[in-house]
């Protein structure tokens, strides 16, 4: 049965589908306002980093967005990671930084819409997680948010964070192509003490959605191009399970990225597919996902095909970087 709604933070109520914000600015081409706002609406997930060379144009977009839809600020729930080295892909978890991140994130929404869940983008080895422990549940106290999050972090971390903070969510990439043991650890581990997963790139980085068939249909400058699935020694490889899946979303009448959303959907009613997408018409096709019903016989035969087609390459530049 479709559960078309997760309890998130224990309170809060969101669509079952998100949408992942990163690429309508962290791209070579940014698209327009207009684009971007026909877009937006629903659970919103940012990053202090997500623009050209790693500033906060995604956020400052979304500043735009409210001032033009302020009706929107109290009916989207607004998730942004953050936590790193200004202008870099470096983590800091020092107290000093995890502060300027979230006052940063602040500065670029100009009071427009709240921060209702903040998320340390990367879990910074020099400091242990009963720091952040400390430094977020202050900022909570502050209101400078409402929920705290975690981000790409293992199974044991969470249950140490637990002991020491309400966890609203875990962002973590979970997709057809990278449903792993360490991915399945981490959704079980959420399960059993009763925090959302917010499941980012649940078409694979777009991979998955069968309108990528090798590395020239990325615009040059696309980071995706320096992932490991998508060269060209991998891409035909990886391509061959979403071949197949055709023929599954076809007989049930969907697309192939509502198919891939709807299984992520379907690991459990505490799981948030977050896709990604520029195109209003896609976000609409990707938010309808929450309504497809896949039977015990369709996720069998979707098993069958993982374990003939694996992904082969890393999930981001090499093969080790799982």
């Amino acid at each position: 049965m479709v559960h078309n709604t997760v309890k998130l933070g224990g309170d809060i109520v969101v669509a079952k589908v998100g949408h992942g914000l990163m690429m309508m600015t962290w791209r070579p081409t940014p698209v327009s306002d207009e684009e971007a706002f026909a877009a937006i609406k629903m659970f919103l997930d940012s990053g202090e980093f997500y623009g050209q060379d790693l500033y906060t144009g995604n956020l400052e977009l979304l500043s735009r967005f409210f001032e033009k839809y302020p009706e929107c600020a109290d009916r989207t729930f607004l998730s942004v990671k953050g936590g790193l080295v200004p202008g870099q892909l470096a983590v800091d978890g020092s107290r000093e930084n995890l502060r300027r991140s979230v006052d940063t994130i602040l500065k670029a929404l100009r009071g427009t819409k709240r921060l209702d869940l903040f998320e340390p983008a990367r879990r910074d080895p020099n400091y242990e997680i009963e720091h952040y422990a400390e430094v977020l549940n202050e900022m909570v106290q502050e209101g400078k948010f409402d929920y705290i999050g975690l981000s790409e972090v293992r199974a044991e971390t969470i249950r140490r964070a637990h002991k020491v903070m309400s966890i609203a969510a875990v962002e973590i990439e979970v997709s057809l192509q990278t449903y792993e043991s360490q991915t399945r650890e981490v959704t079980a581990t959420c399960a059993e003490l009763g925090i959302a997963i917010i499941a980012y790139s649940p078409l694979g980085h777009g991979l998955l959605t069968g309108h990528i068939k090798n590395q020239s249909d990325l615009e040059e400058g696309d980071h995706r191009r320096d992932y490991s699935r998508f060269q060209e020694n991998n891409i035909d490889h990886n391509l061959q399970l979403v071949n197949t899946l055709s023929s599954i979303a076809d007989l049930k009448g969907i697309t192939i990225a509502q198919l891939c959303i709807a299984w992520v959907g379907s690991l459990g009613d505490y799981i948030i597919p977050l896709p990604g997408s520029s195109n209003a018409r896609r976000t609409l096709e990707n938010r309808l996902a929450g309504e497809v019903d896949l039977l015990t016989e369709d996720l069998a035969e979707i098993a069958q095909l993982l374990e003939k087609y694996p992904r082969k390459g890393g999930r981001y530049v090499d093969a080790t970087d799982d």
